[in-house]
């Protein structure tokens, strides 16, 4: 991203850092250490999960963290979320090789020239395309760069800037609400949890079906609307204005030829190597970084990058995601304070006690209620997970709920309001770059986000009386 969309980003939301609110929780939780008693639960092994002893929790001498060591988590959060941010970085780092090579522009481009004369397949099949990229790469920040190819073709259809935005972006939200594969939030939640890493993934696709059902959906209402009548635009205004101005021609994309195909597909490859080797063999993040580092190599010599475009390519991709990074080892710096302060467990152990009398499906829609808030503080799925997992994982245990239906909670609170809250920082590219004004965005995608909610409040209470773990 550039430093004038940067500037934008900040100019179009007057809410704190989302540096400086993870800053000041850790303060916060400092402080707690000297008032919170601390406290400790018995813990045991069972099946290969380290569980809670139910009526375990005992006081124990109070260990308040001193202000040298309050700034000494910082590092510590960043040490212990290394293995995270890395992966976040060379993710990002293949992405940016194989978005230079052209190739994904000239997919979209020939996707459009085959729908062209037919308009409406354009939408879900784009939806669709970028909803697989949310729920196998975890795509975010990286939407952004493919917002004025969005806008560009929803405008030569006769749609407005809105539709072209919402294609991508939803799309993408789609496919990370629904999560199977995406190892920045259910596999990291379920690391955590001591769960098989993306284990559920089947309950996890039928709510994903919904998801993207919902979204493609709603998006097709307004686009048609927008068609019969283009005035009713959100942003008729804006696009009247110049405001909004996307007018380049669609073949300015290039052409689809045989090394794009190539590398399209040795980035499928990737992903089913990805996938074969976690259920067959136990990868995770060490082997999955390796494998997209790999992908993004071979992307940029079969699109005949010199060496050094390659590596230029790839830093350009780490930066776009270089806020979500480092957004790990800030929120892992909260858990390190509560646990030097010895006041996590006395935590856990005053929140299980409010759920004691409430039936597990209320606990479970509590759980999504808690993450939807946590959100808006720590929009970084990474960094929520490391953040609120350590403490919702033992809470499910005392409540005698499975993990899965934790994480459940914590995957769809921390996914679905990312399209809404002005503390995202991909949502607020995204509105730097195509240049809708924020409160048109609410105004347009606050509908879908109750939609969404509604669907995963359902899902919850589905898999709660399935007990699906």
């Amino acid at each position: 991203m550039s430093k004038e969309e940067n500037g934008n980003i900040a100019k179009s939301s007057r809410f704190p850092h989302t540096y400086a609110i993870l800053l000041a929780v850790v303060i916060i939780a400092a402080a707690l250490s000297y008032i919170i008693p601390a406290g400790e639960f018995e813990r045991i092994e069972v099946g290969g999960q380290t569980e809670v002893v139910p009526g375990s929790f005992s006081n124990v001498e109070q260990s308040p963290v001193t202000f040298f060591e309050l700034f000494k988590a910082i590092p510590l959060g960043l040490i212990d979320g290394g293995e995270i941010i890395f992966y976040i970085f060379l993710v990002g780092g293949a992405f940016g090789v194989i978005r230079a090579t052209g190739a994904i522009e000239a997919a979209i481009q020939k996707v459009m020239v085959t729908v062209q004369g037919n308009e409406k397949l354009m939408i879900p099949v784009v939806m669709f395309v970028f909803s697989l990229l949310g729920f196998t790469t975890g795509m975010a920040e990286e939407a952004i760069i493919f917002v004025p190819i969005g806008i560009v073709l929803a405008t030569a259809l006769g749609y407005d800037a809105m539709v072209g935005t919402a294609m991508v972006t939803l799309g993408a939200a789609s496919g990370f609400i629904g999560g199977m594969l995406n190892p920045f939030t259910v596999g990291i939640a379920q690391e955590i949890a001591e769960l098989t890493i993306f284990s559920g993934w089947e309950f996890r696709s039928v709510v994903y079906i919904f998801v993207l059902g919902a979204a493609v959906w709603y998006v097709m209402h307004y686009a048609k609307k927008v068609k019969k009548n283009p005035e009713s635009s959100l942003i008729y205004d804006e696009s009247q204005s110049g405001h909004v101005n996307f007018t380049e021609d669609i073949m300015d994309f290039g052409e689809l030829k045989k090394r794009h195909i190539f590398i399209l597909f040795t980035f499928f490859i990737g992903i089913v190597i990805n996938i074969y080797g976690i259920f067959q063999h136990g990868w995770f993040l060490t082997e999955l970084s390796a494998n997209f580092f790999l992908v993004g190599i071979i992307a940029g010599l079969v699109g005949g990058m010199k060496i050094n475009d390659i590596f230029d390519a790839f830093i350009e991709g780490m930066k776009l995601v270089v806020y979500g990074a480092i957004i790990v080892g800030f929120a892992r710096a909260i858990v390190v304070v509560l646990e030097s302060g010895v006041i996590i467990d006395t935590i856990i152990y005053s929140l299980s006690g409010i759920l004691d009398y409430l039936p597990n499906t209320i606990t479970a829609l509590g759980m999504l209620v808690i993450q939807v808030i946590i959100n808006f503080f720590i929009p970084s799925g990474s960094g929520q997970a490391v953040t609120t997992m350590p403490i919702m994982t033992p809470i499910a245990d005392l409540q005698g709920i499975p993990r899965q239906i934790a994480v459940l909670a914590y995957q769809y609170g921390d996914a679905i309001t990312n399209t809404i809250i002005p503390t995202s920082a991909s949502l607020m590219g995204v509105l730097a770059v195509s240049g809708i004004p924020y409160i048109k965005w609410v105004k347009f995608v606050w509908k879908i986000t109750m939609i969404w909610l509604i669907i995963a409040a359902a899902a919850l209470v589905i898999a709660t009386l399935l007990n699906i773990s």
